[in-house]
Protein backbone atom coordinates (compact mmCIF):
# COMPACT_ATOMS: atom_id res chain seq x y z
CA UNK A 1 0.00 0.00 0.00
CA UNK A 2 1.57 3.26 -1.16
CA UNK A 3 2.15 6.59 0.52
CA UNK A 4 -0.80 8.16 -1.31
CA UNK A 5 -3.18 5.53 0.06
CA UNK A 6 -1.90 5.98 3.62
CA UNK A 7 -2.29 9.74 3.20
CA UNK A 8 -5.87 9.27 1.93
CA UNK A 9 -6.95 7.16 4.90
CA UNK A 10 -4.97 9.30 7.34
CA UNK A 11 -6.74 12.50 6.25
CA UNK A 12 -10.11 10.70 6.29
CA UNK A 13 -9.61 9.42 9.86
CA UNK A 14 -8.47 12.84 11.11
CA UNK A 15 -11.53 14.54 9.56
CA UNK A 16 -13.90 11.95 11.06
CA UNK A 17 -12.27 12.39 14.49
CA UNK A 18 -12.82 16.14 14.10
CA UNK A 19 -16.53 15.34 13.72
CA UNK A 20 -16.67 16.38 10.06
CA UNK A 21 -19.71 14.75 8.38
CA UNK A 22 -18.58 11.54 6.69
CA UNK A 23 -19.70 12.57 3.19
CA UNK A 24 -17.71 15.83 3.46
CA UNK A 25 -14.76 13.93 4.95
CA UNK A 26 -14.73 11.45 2.04
CA UNK A 27 -14.84 14.16 -0.61
CA UNK A 28 -12.31 16.39 1.18
CA UNK A 29 -9.79 13.59 1.77
CA UNK A 30 -10.03 12.49 -1.86
CA UNK A 31 -9.69 16.04 -3.21
CA UNK A 32 -6.70 16.82 -0.97
CA UNK A 33 -4.90 13.66 -2.08
CA UNK A 34 -5.62 14.43 -5.74
CA UNK A 35 -4.29 17.99 -5.31
CA UNK A 36 -1.16 16.85 -3.47
CA UNK A 37 -0.43 13.86 -5.69
CA UNK A 38 -1.11 15.78 -8.89
CA UNK A 39 -1.40 12.90 -11.35
CA UNK A 40 -5.22 12.89 -11.51
CA UNK A 41 -7.10 15.86 -13.04
CA UNK A 42 -9.58 17.68 -10.82
CA UNK A 43 -12.22 17.23 -13.50
CA UNK A 44 -12.40 13.59 -12.36
CA UNK A 45 -14.14 14.78 -9.19
CA UNK A 46 -16.88 16.54 -11.14
CA UNK A 47 -17.29 13.72 -13.66
CA UNK A 48 -17.41 10.96 -11.04
CA UNK A 49 -19.70 12.87 -8.70
CA UNK A 50 -22.31 13.61 -11.34
CA UNK A 51 -22.11 10.29 -13.17
CA UNK A 52 -22.56 8.36 -9.90
CA UNK A 53 -25.87 10.13 -9.28
CA UNK A 54 -26.98 9.89 -12.90
CA UNK A 55 -28.42 6.44 -12.26
CA UNK A 56 -31.96 5.26 -12.99
CA UNK A 57 -32.00 2.70 -10.10
CA UNK A 58 -31.00 5.43 -7.62
CA UNK A 59 -34.20 7.34 -8.40
CA UNK A 60 -36.00 4.65 -6.38
CA UNK A 61 -34.42 5.89 -3.14
CA UNK A 62 -36.05 9.35 -2.85
CA UNK A 63 -39.40 7.91 -3.95
CA UNK A 64 -39.36 5.09 -1.37
CA UNK A 65 -38.33 7.61 1.29
CA UNK A 66 -41.20 9.90 0.27
CA UNK A 67 -43.67 7.00 0.27
CA UNK A 68 -42.52 5.99 3.77
CA UNK A 69 -42.93 9.55 5.08
CA UNK A 70 -46.42 9.85 3.58
CA UNK A 71 -47.49 6.50 5.07
CA UNK A 72 -46.03 7.41 8.47
CA UNK A 73 -47.94 10.69 8.56
CA UNK A 74 -51.05 9.19 6.99
CA UNK A 75 -51.97 6.69 9.70
CA UNK A 76 -50.96 3.41 8.05
CA UNK A 77 -48.72 2.32 10.94
CA UNK A 78 -51.52 2.83 13.49
CA UNK A 79 -53.97 0.77 11.44
CA UNK A 80 -51.42 -2.03 11.05
CA UNK A 81 -50.95 -2.06 14.84
CA UNK A 82 -54.72 -2.28 15.44
CA UNK A 83 -55.07 -5.12 12.93
CA UNK A 84 -52.22 -7.23 14.30
CA UNK A 85 -53.35 -6.59 17.88
CA UNK A 86 -56.83 -7.85 16.96
CA UNK A 87 -55.60 -11.37 16.18
CA UNK A 88 -52.54 -11.65 18.46
CA UNK A 89 -54.76 -11.18 21.51
CA UNK A 90 -53.55 -11.83 25.06
CA UNK A 91 -50.43 -13.95 25.34
CA UNK A 92 -46.93 -13.75 26.74
CA UNK A 93 -45.16 -10.75 25.24
CA UNK A 94 -48.07 -9.92 22.95
CA UNK A 95 -47.09 -6.27 22.59
CA UNK A 96 -43.60 -7.37 21.53
CA UNK A 97 -45.19 -9.70 18.96
CA UNK A 98 -47.33 -6.86 17.64
CA UNK A 99 -44.24 -4.63 17.41
CA UNK A 100 -42.24 -7.21 15.44
CA UNK A 101 -44.98 -8.17 12.98
CA UNK A 102 -46.05 -4.56 12.41
CA UNK A 103 -42.43 -3.52 11.87
CA UNK A 104 -41.96 -6.35 9.36
CA UNK A 105 -44.96 -5.20 7.32
CA UNK A 106 -44.08 -1.51 7.61
CA UNK A 107 -40.47 -2.23 6.56
CA UNK A 108 -41.91 -3.88 3.43
CA UNK A 109 -43.52 -0.53 2.66
CA UNK A 110 -40.94 2.07 3.72
CA UNK A 111 -37.62 0.24 3.18
CA UNK A 112 -36.07 2.15 6.11
CA UNK A 113 -35.07 0.97 9.58
CA UNK A 114 -35.15 4.37 11.28
CA UNK A 115 -38.55 5.21 9.76
CA UNK A 116 -39.93 1.89 11.00
CA UNK A 117 -38.79 2.50 14.59
CA UNK A 118 -40.06 6.07 14.56
CA UNK A 119 -43.48 5.14 13.14
CA UNK A 120 -44.25 1.87 14.91
CA UNK A 121 -42.34 2.64 18.12
CA UNK A 122 -44.13 5.96 18.59
CA UNK A 123 -47.42 4.02 18.78
CA UNK A 124 -46.45 0.87 20.67
CA UNK A 125 -43.76 1.97 23.14
CA UNK A 126 -46.23 4.11 25.15
CA UNK A 127 -48.63 1.11 25.25
CA UNK A 128 -45.82 -1.12 26.53
CA UNK A 129 -44.86 1.32 29.27
CA UNK A 130 -48.47 1.66 30.46
CA UNK A 131 -48.79 -2.13 30.49
CA UNK A 132 -45.78 -2.71 32.74
CA UNK A 133 -43.05 -3.43 30.21
CA UNK A 134 -39.59 -2.24 31.28
CA UNK A 135 -38.73 0.97 29.40
CA UNK A 136 -35.39 -0.51 28.39
CA UNK A 137 -37.09 -3.53 26.83
CA UNK A 138 -39.76 -1.48 25.09
CA UNK A 139 -37.01 0.59 23.45
CA UNK A 140 -34.87 -2.48 22.65
CA UNK A 141 -37.53 -4.62 20.98
CA UNK A 142 -38.81 -1.66 18.94
CA UNK A 143 -35.27 -0.78 17.83
CA UNK A 144 -34.49 -4.41 16.97
CA UNK A 145 -37.71 -4.84 15.01
CA UNK A 146 -36.82 -1.65 13.14
CA UNK A 147 -33.56 -3.33 12.09
CA UNK A 148 -35.73 -5.37 9.71
CA UNK A 149 -35.80 -2.26 7.50
CA UNK A 150 -32.43 -2.86 5.76
CA UNK A 151 -33.11 -6.57 5.07
CA UNK A 152 -36.80 -6.68 4.17
CA UNK A 153 -37.50 -5.60 0.57
CA UNK A 154 -37.83 -2.90 -0.68
CA UNK A 155 -34.77 -2.00 1.39
CA UNK A 156 -33.02 1.26 0.54
CA UNK A 157 -29.74 -0.39 1.57
CA UNK A 158 -30.37 -3.17 -0.97
CA UNK A 159 -30.73 -0.55 -3.70
CA UNK A 160 -27.44 1.12 -2.75
CA UNK A 161 -25.62 -2.22 -2.59
CA UNK A 162 -27.00 -3.28 -5.97
CA UNK A 163 -25.86 -0.02 -7.56
CA UNK A 164 -22.36 -0.27 -6.04
CA UNK A 165 -22.05 -3.99 -6.89
CA UNK A 166 -23.64 -3.63 -10.35
CA UNK A 167 -26.11 -6.42 -9.61
CA UNK A 168 -29.88 -6.86 -9.92
CA UNK A 169 -32.04 -4.92 -7.45
CA UNK A 170 -35.00 -7.23 -8.12
CA UNK A 171 -32.93 -10.36 -7.37
CA UNK A 172 -31.68 -8.78 -4.16
CA UNK A 173 -35.23 -7.90 -3.14
CA UNK A 174 -36.36 -11.48 -3.75
CA UNK A 175 -33.33 -12.85 -1.90
CA UNK A 176 -34.19 -10.76 1.18
CA UNK A 177 -37.55 -12.45 1.84
CA UNK A 178 -36.34 -15.62 3.59
CA UNK A 179 -33.56 -13.91 5.64
CA UNK A 180 -36.08 -11.26 6.68
CA UNK A 181 -38.50 -13.93 7.87
CA UNK A 182 -35.69 -15.70 9.77
CA UNK A 183 -34.76 -12.47 11.54
CA UNK A 184 -38.43 -11.86 12.47
CA UNK A 185 -38.73 -15.43 13.83
CA UNK A 186 -35.55 -14.98 15.89
CA UNK A 187 -36.96 -11.76 17.36
CA UNK A 188 -40.26 -13.48 18.19
CA UNK A 189 -38.45 -16.32 20.00
CA UNK A 190 -36.30 -13.93 22.05
CA UNK A 191 -39.35 -11.79 22.81
CA UNK A 192 -41.20 -14.84 24.15
CA UNK A 193 -38.42 -15.93 26.52
CA UNK A 194 -37.64 -12.42 27.80
CA UNK A 195 -41.34 -11.66 28.28
CA UNK A 196 -41.89 -14.96 30.09
CA UNK A 197 -38.92 -14.34 32.39
CA UNK A 198 -39.85 -10.70 33.10
CA UNK A 199 -43.61 -11.25 33.20
CA UNK A 200 -44.43 -8.98 30.27
CA UNK A 201 -47.91 -9.64 28.88
CA UNK A 202 -50.55 -7.76 26.95
CA UNK A 203 -52.15 -4.34 27.37
CA UNK A 204 -53.49 -3.70 30.84
CA UNK A 205 -57.25 -4.15 31.12
CA UNK A 206 -58.13 -0.44 31.11
CA UNK A 207 -56.09 0.36 27.99
CA UNK A 208 -57.16 -2.84 26.24
CA UNK A 209 -60.85 -2.04 26.73
CA UNK A 210 -60.32 1.48 25.45
CA UNK A 211 -58.11 0.57 22.49
CA UNK A 212 -59.52 -2.82 21.51
CA UNK A 213 -60.69 -3.07 17.91
CA UNK A 214 -62.61 -6.04 16.52
CA UNK A 215 -60.80 -8.23 13.99
CA UNK A 216 -63.06 -7.51 11.02
CA UNK A 217 -63.19 -3.80 11.73
CA UNK A 218 -59.41 -3.71 12.11
CA UNK A 219 -58.96 -5.67 8.88
CA UNK A 220 -61.28 -3.29 7.05
CA UNK A 221 -59.34 -0.29 8.37
CA UNK A 222 -55.96 -1.84 7.55
CA UNK A 223 -56.80 -3.35 4.17
CA UNK A 224 -55.22 -0.52 2.18
CA UNK A 225 -52.06 -0.61 4.31
CA UNK A 226 -51.83 -4.40 3.91
CA UNK A 227 -52.28 -4.09 0.17
CA UNK A 228 -49.32 -1.70 -0.17
CA UNK A 229 -46.46 -4.26 0.11
CA UNK A 230 -48.42 -6.67 -2.09
CA UNK A 231 -48.75 -4.00 -4.75
CA UNK A 232 -45.13 -2.82 -4.50
CA UNK A 233 -43.35 -6.17 -4.22
CA UNK A 234 -45.84 -8.07 -6.37
CA UNK A 235 -45.33 -5.59 -9.18
CA UNK A 236 -41.55 -6.02 -8.99
CA UNK A 237 -41.51 -9.81 -8.69
CA UNK A 238 -44.19 -10.19 -11.35
CA UNK A 239 -42.11 -8.21 -13.82
CA UNK A 240 -44.82 -5.57 -14.20
CA UNK A 241 -42.64 -2.71 -12.94
CA UNK A 242 -38.97 -2.11 -12.19
CA UNK A 243 -37.96 -1.26 -8.59
CA UNK A 244 -37.72 2.40 -9.58
CA UNK A 245 -41.19 2.38 -11.13
CA UNK A 246 -42.50 0.52 -8.06
CA UNK A 247 -41.20 3.35 -5.87
CA UNK A 248 -43.22 5.86 -7.90
CA UNK A 249 -46.27 3.60 -7.65
CA UNK A 250 -45.75 3.50 -3.86
CA UNK A 251 -45.80 7.31 -3.67
CA UNK A 252 -48.95 7.65 -5.79
CA UNK A 253 -50.70 4.84 -3.89
CA UNK A 254 -49.81 6.27 -0.48
CA UNK A 255 -50.98 9.75 -1.47
CA UNK A 256 -54.32 8.49 -2.78
CA UNK A 257 -55.00 6.29 0.27
CA UNK A 258 -53.84 8.75 2.94
CA UNK A 259 -55.68 11.71 1.38
CA UNK A 260 -58.92 10.16 0.14
CA UNK A 261 -59.36 6.90 2.10
CA UNK A 262 -57.84 7.67 5.51
CA UNK A 263 -58.23 11.45 5.18
CA UNK A 264 -55.34 12.09 7.59
CA UNK A 265 -53.21 14.17 5.24
CA UNK A 266 -54.24 17.50 3.78
CA UNK A 267 -52.56 19.68 1.24
CA UNK A 268 -51.16 21.80 4.09
CA UNK A 269 -49.08 18.80 5.22
CA UNK A 270 -47.32 18.44 1.87
CA UNK A 271 -44.62 21.03 2.53
CA UNK A 272 -43.44 19.35 5.74
CA UNK A 273 -43.54 15.85 4.22
CA UNK A 274 -41.66 16.84 1.05
CA UNK A 275 -39.05 18.85 2.97
CA UNK A 276 -38.37 15.92 5.30
CA UNK A 277 -38.05 13.49 2.39
CA UNK A 278 -35.86 15.89 0.41
CA UNK A 279 -33.53 16.32 3.37
CA UNK A 280 -33.12 12.56 3.83
CA UNK A 281 -32.76 11.86 0.10
CA UNK A 282 -30.27 14.69 -0.39
CA UNK A 283 -28.10 13.39 2.44
CA UNK A 284 -27.97 9.92 0.87
CA UNK A 285 -27.19 11.20 -2.63
CA UNK A 286 -24.37 13.39 -1.31
CA UNK A 287 -22.98 10.21 0.28
CA UNK A 288 -23.23 8.43 -3.07
CA UNK A 289 -21.40 11.23 -4.86
CA UNK A 290 -18.58 11.53 -2.30
CA UNK A 291 -18.15 7.78 -1.85
CA UNK A 292 -17.99 7.21 -5.62
CA UNK A 293 -15.14 9.68 -5.97
CA UNK A 294 -13.41 8.15 -2.95
CA UNK A 295 -13.81 4.72 -4.55
CA UNK A 296 -12.42 6.02 -7.84
CA UNK A 297 -9.29 7.27 -6.08
CA UNK A 298 -8.92 3.91 -4.32
CA UNK A 299 -9.21 2.13 -7.66
CA UNK A 300 -6.55 4.35 -9.22
CA UNK A 301 -4.28 3.51 -6.29
CA UNK A 302 -5.18 -0.21 -6.72
CA UNK A 303 -6.27 -0.56 -3.08
CA UNK A 304 -8.98 -3.21 -3.75
CA UNK A 305 -6.46 -5.32 -5.68
CA UNK A 306 -3.89 -4.91 -2.91
CA UNK A 307 -6.36 -6.09 -0.26
CA UNK A 308 -7.51 -9.03 -2.39
CA UNK A 309 -3.94 -10.13 -3.12
CA UNK A 310 -2.94 -9.74 0.53
CA UNK A 311 -5.79 -11.88 1.80
CA UNK A 312 -5.31 -14.45 -0.98
CA UNK A 313 -1.65 -14.68 0.03
CA UNK A 314 -2.66 -15.45 3.59
CA UNK A 315 -5.68 -17.71 3.04
CA UNK A 316 -8.03 -18.70 0.25
CA UNK A 317 -10.43 -20.51 2.57
CA UNK A 318 -13.85 -18.84 1.99
CA UNK A 319 -15.04 -19.88 5.48
CA UNK A 320 -12.22 -17.97 7.17
CA UNK A 321 -12.47 -15.00 4.80
CA UNK A 322 -16.23 -14.67 5.37
CA UNK A 323 -15.68 -14.93 9.13
CA UNK A 324 -13.13 -12.11 9.01
CA UNK A 325 -15.43 -9.98 6.83
CA UNK A 326 -18.33 -10.55 9.24
CA UNK A 327 -16.21 -9.46 12.22
CA UNK A 328 -14.98 -6.44 10.28
CA UNK A 329 -18.48 -5.37 9.21
CA UNK A 330 -19.91 -5.84 12.72
CA UNK A 331 -17.25 -3.47 14.03
CA UNK A 332 -17.86 -1.02 11.18
CA UNK A 333 -21.60 -1.07 11.90
CA UNK A 334 -20.95 -0.05 15.49
CA UNK A 335 -19.24 3.17 14.44
CA UNK A 336 -20.51 4.06 10.95
CA UNK A 337 -23.93 4.82 9.49
CA UNK A 338 -25.28 2.03 7.25
CA UNK A 339 -25.40 4.02 3.99
CA UNK A 340 -21.83 5.25 4.41
CA UNK A 341 -20.56 1.75 5.21
CA UNK A 342 -22.17 0.24 2.10
CA UNK A 343 -20.84 2.95 -0.19
CA UNK A 344 -17.29 2.83 1.20
CA UNK A 345 -16.66 -0.85 1.83
CA UNK A 346 -18.64 -2.75 -0.82
CA UNK A 347 -16.22 -1.71 -3.61
CA UNK A 348 -13.32 -2.81 -1.37
CA UNK A 349 -14.74 -6.17 -0.29
CA UNK A 350 -16.33 -7.40 -3.53
CA UNK A 351 -12.97 -7.99 -5.31
CA UNK A 352 -12.01 -10.21 -2.36
CA UNK A 353 -15.08 -12.48 -2.38
CA UNK A 354 -15.91 -12.73 -6.10
CA UNK A 355 -12.80 -14.82 -6.97
CA UNK A 356 -13.84 -17.24 -4.21
CA UNK A 357 -17.06 -18.02 -6.07
CA UNK A 358 -19.31 -16.19 -3.60
CA UNK A 359 -22.45 -14.94 -5.32
CA UNK A 360 -22.80 -11.10 -5.19
CA UNK A 361 -26.46 -11.48 -4.14
CA UNK A 362 -25.48 -13.75 -1.25
CA UNK A 363 -22.69 -11.40 -0.26
CA UNK A 364 -25.09 -8.46 -0.39
CA UNK A 365 -27.31 -10.18 2.15
CA UNK A 366 -24.31 -10.78 4.42
CA UNK A 367 -23.30 -7.11 4.19
CA UNK A 368 -26.81 -5.75 4.78
CA UNK A 369 -27.53 -8.06 7.73
CA UNK A 370 -24.21 -7.21 9.36
CA UNK A 371 -24.86 -3.51 9.05
CA UNK A 372 -28.46 -3.85 10.23
CA UNK A 373 -27.05 -5.20 13.49
CA UNK A 374 -25.14 -1.94 13.75
CA UNK A 375 -28.50 -0.18 14.12
CA UNK A 376 -28.87 -1.75 17.59
CA UNK A 377 -25.26 -1.77 18.79
CA UNK A 378 -23.62 1.12 20.63
CA UNK A 379 -22.00 3.56 20.32
CA UNK A 380 -23.86 4.58 17.13
CA UNK A 381 -27.00 2.40 17.29
CA UNK A 382 -29.36 4.91 15.68
CA UNK A 383 -32.42 2.68 16.17
CA UNK A 384 -31.63 2.36 19.88
CA UNK A 385 -31.33 6.13 20.19
CA UNK A 386 -34.72 6.61 18.55
CA UNK A 387 -36.34 3.92 20.73
CA UNK A 388 -34.70 5.30 23.89
CA UNK A 389 -35.93 8.80 23.14
CA UNK A 390 -39.51 7.59 22.63
CA UNK A 391 -39.36 5.49 25.82
CA UNK A 392 -37.62 8.34 27.66
CA UNK A 393 -35.01 5.94 29.03
CA UNK A 394 -31.21 6.34 29.18
CA UNK A 395 -29.41 4.67 26.28
CA UNK A 396 -27.43 2.36 28.58
CA UNK A 397 -30.62 0.93 30.15
CA UNK A 398 -31.31 -0.92 26.91
CA UNK A 399 -28.06 -2.95 26.93
CA UNK A 400 -29.45 -5.65 29.25
CA UNK A 401 -32.17 -6.49 26.74
CA UNK A 402 -30.27 -5.81 23.53
CA UNK A 403 -27.56 -8.39 24.38
CA UNK A 404 -29.76 -11.53 23.99
CA UNK A 405 -31.48 -10.02 20.93
CA UNK A 406 -28.08 -9.35 19.35
CA UNK A 407 -27.02 -12.93 20.17
CA UNK A 408 -30.07 -14.38 18.40
CA UNK A 409 -29.54 -12.22 15.33
CA UNK A 410 -25.86 -13.21 15.29
CA UNK A 411 -26.92 -16.85 14.99
CA UNK A 412 -29.13 -15.91 12.02
CA UNK A 413 -26.17 -14.06 10.46
CA UNK A 414 -23.94 -17.14 10.79
CA UNK A 415 -26.61 -19.37 9.22
CA UNK A 416 -27.15 -16.99 6.30
CA UNK A 417 -23.38 -16.58 5.81
CA UNK A 418 -22.59 -20.28 5.57
CA UNK A 419 -25.83 -21.59 4.03
CA UNK A 420 -26.05 -19.55 0.80
CA UNK A 421 -29.03 -21.55 -0.45
CA UNK A 422 -31.22 -19.75 2.10
CA UNK A 423 -30.54 -16.48 0.29
CA UNK A 424 -30.33 -17.80 -3.26
CA UNK A 425 -33.24 -20.26 -3.22
CA UNK A 426 -35.96 -17.80 -4.29
CA UNK A 427 -33.87 -15.91 -6.89
CA UNK A 428 -32.83 -19.25 -8.45
CA UNK A 429 -36.39 -20.58 -8.32
CA UNK A 430 -38.02 -17.51 -9.83
CA UNK A 431 -35.19 -17.01 -12.31
CA UNK A 432 -35.80 -20.37 -13.97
Amino acid sequence: MGTVTLMLFGILIVLILLNVPIAIALASASLLVVLIEGSVPLTLFIQTSFSSMDSFPLIAIPFFILAGDIMSRGGMARRLVDFIQSFVGSMTGSLGIITIITSFIFAAISGSGAATVASVGAILIPYMLKSGYAPGYAASISASAGALGPIVPPSIVFILYAVMANTSISDLFIAGIIPGVLVAIALLIVNYFISKKEGFGTLNAEIEEKEKVGFWKALNEAKWALLAPVLILGGIYGGVVTPTEAAVVAVVYSLVICIFAYKEIGFNDFVGIFLKSAHTSGSILIFVSAASFFGQVLSIERVPQFLADSIAGWTTNPIIILLLINIFLLIVGMFMETVAAVLIFVPLLLPIVIPLGIDPIHFGMIVCLNLSLGLITPPLGINLFIGSNIANVPFEKTFKYVAPIFGALLIVLIIITYVPSITLFLPDLLGK
